[in-house]
Parts: C-alpha cells; structure tokens; sequence
C-alpha cells in the first residue's frame, strides 16, 4: 500500500464520489424539481402550439369574439388569492399552528374549486355554443392549453384533501411537512402557468 493511500485511509473525511447514496430528501426534492421541469416543458410546447395556431379560426370565431375578461379576472383573482392563502398556510406549518394551517387549507381549496368551476361553465358554455375543440385548431389549441391546465388545479385540489387527511391522522410530522411544501411548490408553479395563460391567451386574443 502506497504512503499516499494510507493518508487517504486515516482522513476521516470521505471522498464524494466514495460516498452513499444521498438523503431521502435530496433524493425526494431531486425527483419533484424534475417532476416541475416535465410540467414546465409541458406547458412549454402547448403554448407553442397555441402560438402557432391561435390564427387558424377556419372562419368561425376568434378568442376576442369569445373570451369575456371579465369572467377571466375573477377566475384570476381567485387562483392568484389563493396562492397567497397557500404561501399562509405554509407559514402555519412552520410555526406548528395547526388550526391555523386547516383553515388556510380550506381557503385555498375553496378558492380552487371556485376557479374549477368558472373554467368548467366557460368550457361548457363555448361547447354548447358550437365552438368545442374540433371547431378549429385555434379552439383546439385552446383547449388543449387551458383544458390541461384546469387538469393540474383538479390534481392539485385532491392533493390537497389528501394532504388535510394526513394531517388529521399523522399530525405534522416531518414526512407531512415535507409533501405540503411540495404541494405548495405545485401550486405555486400553476399559478405562475396561468399569468401566461392570461397574459397570452386572453389578453393577447385578437
């Protein structure tokens, strides 16, 4: 054995790629930022897509024609509003409030619901109307952008019932705290989506 590997031998510190595999949690946090990653080149290629297609009408009507802003603000006021009661629940969790933490929860998820179900009457009322998806390729854009996005709220509307019965059976434990920042990251992230949506979709419509 060489002079330099007896030194490497007696260290008490061990090289990093000599190592273990990492902690659960950076395995964990790893593994969610690329989940948001995937989520994001999602988004990415639908709002290309509408970009490409928000033009071909097919001689019907365009988002100007359809889109009613008003409507849209209030679904964005909502969204919004309820990221900020999420962020507050999550300061609950920190400080082991956990009534607190409830009461946050259930205002986010009502805040949710109630943007789910404007999207759904807007949905419905575009469908009824004669302009669903196979209208044009801008309608089919469309929905194919919002209609996914709507699909991430509704996941992260159950997740968060899920998240409510864990703390109801488990407390706050720190696998608990550990998903709810997760879930917060989740939901933060579609709100960040829907300011493009808006911004693009609604107030870009021509």
């Amino acid at each position: 054995m060489t002079a330099s590997s007896t030194n490497f031998l007696e260290t008490d510190e061990v090289h990093l790629s000599l190592r273990g595999p990492a902690p659960d949690r950076v395995v964990v946090g790893f593994g969610f930022w690329l989940f948001l990653l995937s989520d994001i080149l999602i988004f990415a290629s639908l709002f290309a897509a509408y970009a490409v297609l928000s033009g071909e009408t097919a001689g019907g009507p365009n988002g100007a024609m359809l889109f009613d802003k008003k409507h849209v603000f209030i679904e964005t006021a909502c969204l919004l509003t309820s990221s900020f009661t999420c962020g507050l629940g999550a300061l609950a969790v920190r400080q082991f409030r956990i009534n607190a933490v409830y009461v946050w929860m259930l205002v986010t998820l009502f805040l949710g619901l109630t943007f789910l179900t404007l999207e759904i009457t807007e949905f419905d009322s575009m469908i009824v109307a004669g302009n669903g998806p196979s209208r044009s390729a801008f309608l089919s854009a469309f929905f194919a952008l919002v209609g996914t996005h709507g699909i991430h709220v509704a996941t992260g509307l159950f997740w968060l019932i899920i998240m409510m019965l864990q703390i109801m059976t488990l407390g706050l434990t720190p696998m608990v705290r550990k998903r709810l920042f997760c879930l917060g990251l989740f939901w933060h992230a579609l709100d960040i989506v829907w300011v493009g949506v808006m911004t693009i979709v609604y107030l870009g419509a021509h």
